[in-house]
């Protein structure tokens, strides 16, 4: 068989081991480490009732998990994905749309004992079967932080194999950390989503005020916002609300790393960016995921607002996230368009710039202006557009 020359990633995703970390990260007692805060609070059984304080608080450490396939996908083609939980539980079953939109296979585990139901010995031998099976596997993501994972990570590198590991911070053990490659924290995936949302802001902020105020089309930079500022104060008063809005919206100063910080920086300005509220803001751990978590009984489909074949993603986000994660990923201002693509159709298949109505990907990042920038030297090359203070 040809030796593909693509990395090709295999993904293995100890589901309830996240998903506990997650929720004891956020709702432990950092003075009871050995009592799971979430075997107290949720039933195997029964949902948590809607609005109940159990609901809250697994809304709030709802795991992303458009995050961390798109993080493993920054390494090379996803050739096996696979999520090992009971699916019959409440919780787990209220994720199950969203993995299976991306293609995540579900590997049912049902439980052994109260506490365990076996998923680090059948994921590590799925993981030596595959590596001996597949001779092209490049890359081993083990999306977990248990300790029983360490001879998972040195096998797959004695195989020859790069090894890297996504785990909750708090709920990592320090050996499978190092005997990983490379690890990565849930938070620091979050904050790439952060460094998103900023683009996205910032972009939308420079629209506004033109669009108010009636004035020409906007070119994308973000300095149309402040100069339209002079002409928003001569229109009608049934305006105003709206253009005091656009004038006012935060932009950042300059682009940077997606890092934690910048979660907390974010997380600092929410009350300006996002409409007032009499709750208080919370904390930068406690970010809402992309998707909303949603209960769903274990014989239930996805819900039904959901299209059965998956909507697909925003063009203008997934150009945004690309780049971020490049950038996050190499430290490299410019990248390659075609690398750009080629990391956005990693992440959603589905992209194609014909189907929006572009000739070729360069006329779709012209379209995008207002947040990117083409290299005017003819290399090929694109980057987020840097902001003026």
């Amino acid at each position: 068989m040809p030796i593909s020359a693509e990395p090709r990633v295999a993904l293995y995703f100890d589901f309830d081991n996240i998903v506990i970390s997650r929720y004891d990260q956020l709702h432990g007692d950092p003075g009871s480490r050995r009592v799971s805060a979430y075997r107290k609070d949720t039933s195997t059984s029964k949902a948590p009732a809607a609005g109940s304080e159990t609901a809250k608080k697994l809304a709030e450490a709802t795991v992303d998990v458009d995050a961390v396939l798109d993080f493993a996908a920054t390494f090379g083609t996803i050739a096996i994905a696979r999520a090992y939980a009971d699916w019959s539980t409440p919780v787990n079953a209220s994720y199950r749309g969203q993995l299976i939109d991306r293609a995540v296979d579900l590997v049912q585990l049902f439980p052994l004992s109260a506490t365990k139901n076996g998923a680090d010995i059948r994921l590590a031998v799925d993981a030596v079967e595959d590596m001996f099976r597949i001779d092209d596997l490049t890359h081993i993501v083990i999306v977990a932080g248990d300790s029983d994972y360490v001879a998972l990570a040195q096998k797959a590198k004695r195989l020859g194999r790069y090894v890297v590991g996504i785990g909750v911070a708090g709920g990592t053990s320090r050996a499978l950390t190092a005997a990983c490659d490379e690890y990565a924290d849930y938070d620091t995936l979050l904050a790439t989503d952060a460094a998103v949302a900023e683009d996205e802001a910032a972009d939308a902020a420079a629209h506004a005020a033109p669009e108010a105020a009636a004035a020409p089309p906007a070119t994308g930079r973000r300095s149309r916002a402040k100069s339209a500022a002079p002409e928003a104060t001569n229109a009608a008063a049934t305006e105003a609300p709206t253009e005091q809005v656009a004038e006012t919206a935060p932009a950042p100063n300059r682009r940077r790393r997606a890092t934690s910080k910048s979660v907390a920086e974010a997380a600092g300005t929410s009350a300006v960016e996002k409409p007032e509220t009499n709750e208080a803001p919370e904390p930068p751990a406690k970010r809402a995921s992309a998707r909303a978590l949603q209960f769903v009984a274990p014989t239930d489909h996805a819900p039904a607002d959901e299209p059965a074949g998956g909507s697909p993603r925003n063009p203008s986000r997934l150009l945004l996230k690309a780049l971020e994660l490049l950038h996050a990923k190499n430290d490299e201002e410019w990248q390659s368009s075609s690398t750009v693509k080629n990391q956005m159709m990693r992440m959603d298949p589905s992209f194609q710039e014909r189907r929006l109505g572009f000739a070729s990907f360069t006329e779709f990042l012209k379209s995008r202006g207002g947040v990117v920038e083409l290299d005017e030297t003819g290399r090929g090359r694109v980057r987020l557009r840097p902001t003026k203070d």
